[in-house]
């Protein structure tokens, strides 16, 4: 069985008290208002705990929520043995599933007191796992536990309680804010556009009447390469017809066939001269080329017309019956594989042009936001110039149609600059606006969220720089945080609602 033993544990120990003035009689009566709330964090799970104060030789309870990572659901099976070790002496519990959905409830009672270790051994069918606690504090009694526990309550000033069992049923997640290098962005707005090379237009070789080949050659239809789209008719044209045309060349090829097979024959005898025969050759190879070509792209009743490549009709320019000359556009074929991004920006992005590395692209109909890695993406080519009509410059990027974008929309573009400027970055949904002001949800401990206001910087379309409000080692929420905002609009919501165990 795979055994993974984690490299980092963030861990938060926080005492949670009701106690408003410190009686020492009622200090017993009170314990049970009393908790150790320990938060440890590995790379498969977290760890939210809620504990009676470790006192010597008094047994306590530790109320576990475990939950993986990094989708934030409950850990629903598992063996999971906690062990508390202090100075070498070793108490453990063992459970071999949870209470309920992610909860386990272990009882421990401490033999000596001192600081020591909080051990959560977890086997689940993809492994073992482990997670450690340092430094846990058990006390020689409970005076001295309830006086640590009231020096570190924690304020409720602003704060909303979000259950785990509420995270559970959405899509939650919290993180730490990254430094990362992070430069100028240029906002613009780009044109979707068929690569070269991806679509095609199909013109017509020769005058003459449409007459389409089914009913069903519309935009939008899926085609087969060399499918027969249409035809092109000239045969019932006073000049110019394509059925006294085909008939001619044909007429040509044979008589010259003819006419070279026969000298062919009497050079054999030596009755014919070379020049006539070469003559005679010459005309039939230039008769032959012709109806050749002719035979492979037309027939007696004129043009038929197919497809060049597998793909969609992206538009027709043409009507059933309709008379088109030759070079006339008839169809446009699309593969709809890879697409051109077409931007303009302005004179004032000169001096970083050179410098943009790589962009983000949102699509305004679903507001989804791809990297250009994504997409397999690359910057093309941008204007050095700008012309007498238009003052912009322009810039290409070519990316693979993944997501769906839609040839002839539009597209939010965050262009992104090479940079040696470290930033405090968090991901664009983790910020919530109200009243043209920005907050966050930073985390307390898992069940509790402090709403806390931040200066906004740029933003690439996926993350925002922060300039002010929180630091690098607080973790926010990052998915959820307006269901976390509607919790707190309740206003009176119990501190335990939906959390009962």
């Amino acid at each position: 069985m795979k055994i993974k033993i984690i490299l980092y544990i963030t861990l938060t120990l926080i005492f949670v008290s009701c106690h408003t003035n410190h009686n020492h009689d009622a200090e017993v009566a009170h314990h049970d208002e009393v908790s150790l709330i320990i938060t440890a964090y590995s790379n498969e799970f977290e760890l939210f705990a809620e504990a009676d104060p470790f006192v010597v030789g008094k047994s306590g309870e530790i109320l576990s929520h475990f939950s993986h990572l990094p989708n934030f659901k409950a850990l629903e099976s598992g063996s999971i043995t906690t062990r508390l070790i202090i100075n070498g002496k070793e108490t453990r519990h063992t459970l071999e599933k949870p209470s309920r959905k992610g909860i386990y409830k272990f009882v421990l009672t401490p033999e000596n007191d001192g600081i020591g270790q909080l051990i959560f051994d977890i086997i689940t069918e993809k492994g073992n796992f482990q997670l450690i606690v340092p430094k846990v504090k058990v006390f020689s009694n409970e005076h001295d536990a309830i006086h640590a526990a009231e020096a570190e309550v924690v304020s409720s000033t602003n704060t909303t309680v979000f259950t785990k069992e509420q995270s559970w049923k959405i899509d939650f997640a919290t993180e730490y804010p990254l430094i990362e290098p992070f430069g100028p962005v240029i906002k613009t707005t780009a044109l979707v556009q068929s690569a070269q090379g991806d679509e095609i237009i199909i013109t017509a070789k020769l005058e003459g009447i449409v007459a389409f080949a089914a009913e069903n050659v519309l935009e939008g239809k899926s085609v087969l390469k060399g499918q027969t789209l249409l035809s092109i008719s000239g045969s019932g044209l006073a000049n110019n017809n394509s059925a006294v045309y085909y008939q001619e060349i044909k007429n040509n090829y044979e008589k010259a066939k003819a006419d070279y097979e026969r000298l062919a024959e009497l050079a054999k005898d030596k009755i014919t001269s070379e020049k006539d025969l070469l003559n005679a050759k010459n005309q039939y190879d230039n008769a032959k080329a012709n109806y050749d070509n002719l035979v492979k792209n037309f027939s007696a009743a004129g043009q038929n017309v197919t497809s060049s490549m597998n793909g969609y009709v992206k538009q027709v320019f043409v009507q059933n019956g309709q008379f088109v000359e030759a070079g006339h556009a008839i169809i446009t074929i699309s593969q709809n594989k890879t697409l051109l991004l077409k931007a303009e920006v302005q004179q004032k992005y000169v001096p970083v042009l050179a410098t943009i590395n790589s962009a983000n692209i949102r699509t305004l109909h679903n507001n989804q936001t791809y990297t250009l890695a994504e997409l397999n993406g690359k910057i093309i080519s941008f204007g050095r110039n700008a012309n007498t009509d238009n003052f912009l410059l322009p810039i290409n990027i070519q990316i693979d149609n993944k997501g769906d974008f839609i040839s002839g929309g539009f597209v939010e573009l965050y262009l992104k600059t090479l940079t040696n400027t470290q930033a405090l970055t968090i991901p664009n949904v983790a910020i919530l606006e109200e009243q043209g002001s920005y907050f966050v949800f930073v985390q307390v401990h898992p069940e509790l969220f402090e709403k806390r206001e931040v200066k906004v910087g740029a933003t690439d379309g996926l993350k925002t720089e922060i300039i002010k409000g929180i630091t690098q080692h607080e973790r926010v929420v990052t998915e959820g945080a307006i269901l976390v905002k509607l919790a707190q609009a309740k206003g009176t919501l119990d501190a335990h609602s939906g959390h009962n165990h």
